[in-house]
């Protein structure tokens, strides 16, 4: 008997969506690095043909912009808006006023991406080379995306196990300079910053790929939408030039991110036995070294940068 009942039915194929497309190329880019993304190689793993894939994206710097964007969506931001909805406002968003300021952010406004400050920091050194580092899971923000329901976790998401990870939400503890320098107008506007700084530093570090595409326009919605933060934080807590500071921040955590990838791409090299053999040449590095808990340096540099912002404003 032939007939449509007595046959082996073909599976039915997921209908292909830009949302379908994202997540299959960020788990490429997760496995494989940046080298290894094709379009072809997309459609292979999404079982469509070529295309159909050129329906929904056009190119392969697309599909990247794309994969970046879904990076920062990992960044939570609701718990940092409530806390920087004590500095002072109200702003208005969309026709309603929302409290305190800073709560319950809307799109993007055209700010570039974190600052829009992609360019000088290094990044392209790394092209080509997008091999897993170590411990890059880490603590922080888990890997699923913060759209569909929200991430718990702490924020720094780097090195594994480092002080930074260990610390609160909105990374209100130890920190050099956490507890003095406060905002000369209401609230603490240190303690948003702060954890927007590590969550992203978290998030690029869970994604070491995208540590060699940092000099690309970071335009996309979720990268403008925590950039709109970050300036609004900042205007609220009195910086007369938000894009400096926010300037300042950005590439702070770019550049540590792009030395961590660096630095353990290339297999752990004994800086401290090389430095101590020439401790003659070289007195103050063979005593303090170059070797570092990844998250606690970062956490204390970015206490070192926020009290400095902090004094020059008063």
């Amino acid at each position: 008997m032939d007939n449509v009942w007595s046959r082996n039915q073909k599976p039915l194929r997921q209908t292909l969506t830009l949302e379908r497309i994202v997540a299959e190329a960020v788990a490429l880019l997760d496995e494989e690095g940046v080298g290894r993304l094709t379009m072809r190689r997309l459609a292979e793993r999404l079982d469509t043909g070529s295309t159909t894939l050129y329906w929904h994206v056009k190119t392969k710097d697309d599909v990247l912009d794309l994969a970046m964007d879904e990076v920062f969506r990992e960044v939570r931001l609701d718990d940092l808006a409530e806390l920087a909805a004590g500095l002072p406002g109200p702003m208005q968003r969309g026709g309603g006023t929302e409290r305190g300021g800073l709560a319950g952010l809307g799109g993007p406004t055209g700010l570039g991406g974190l600052a829009g400050l992609a360019g000088p920091t290094g990044a392209t050194a790394l092209a080509g080379s997008e091999s897993a580092v170590s411990g890059a899971g880490g603590e922080g923000v888990g890997a699923a995306a913060i759209g569909g329901g929200g991430v718990a976790g702490g924020d720094a998401g780097g090195g594994g196990g480092g002080a930074a990870g260990n610390r609160d939400a909105a990374g209100t503890g130890g920190a050099a300079g956490a507890g003095s320098g406060g905002s000369r107008v209401g609230g603490d506007w240190r303690a948003p910053v702060r954890g927007l700084m590590r969550r992203w530093r978290g998030a690029l570090l869970r994604h070491p790929w995208s540590a060699t595409l940092l000099d690309r326009p970071l335009m996309g919605p979720n990268a403008l939408r925590r950039t709109e933060f970050l300036y609004e934080t900042l205007t609220a807590a009195g910086f007369a030039a938000p894009k400096t500071a926010a300037y300042s921040l950005s590439n702070y955590v770019m550049g540590s991110v792009i030395m961590q990838v660096t630095w353990e791409r290339s297999g752990g090299i004994d800086t401290g036995a090389y430095l101590r053999e020439r401790a003659d040449d070289y007195p103050a590095l063979a005593e303090h070294g170059l070797e570092h808990d990844w998250d606690a340096t970062f956490d204390e540099g970015l206490g070192y940068l926020l009290e400095g912002m902090a004094r020059s404003r008063t």
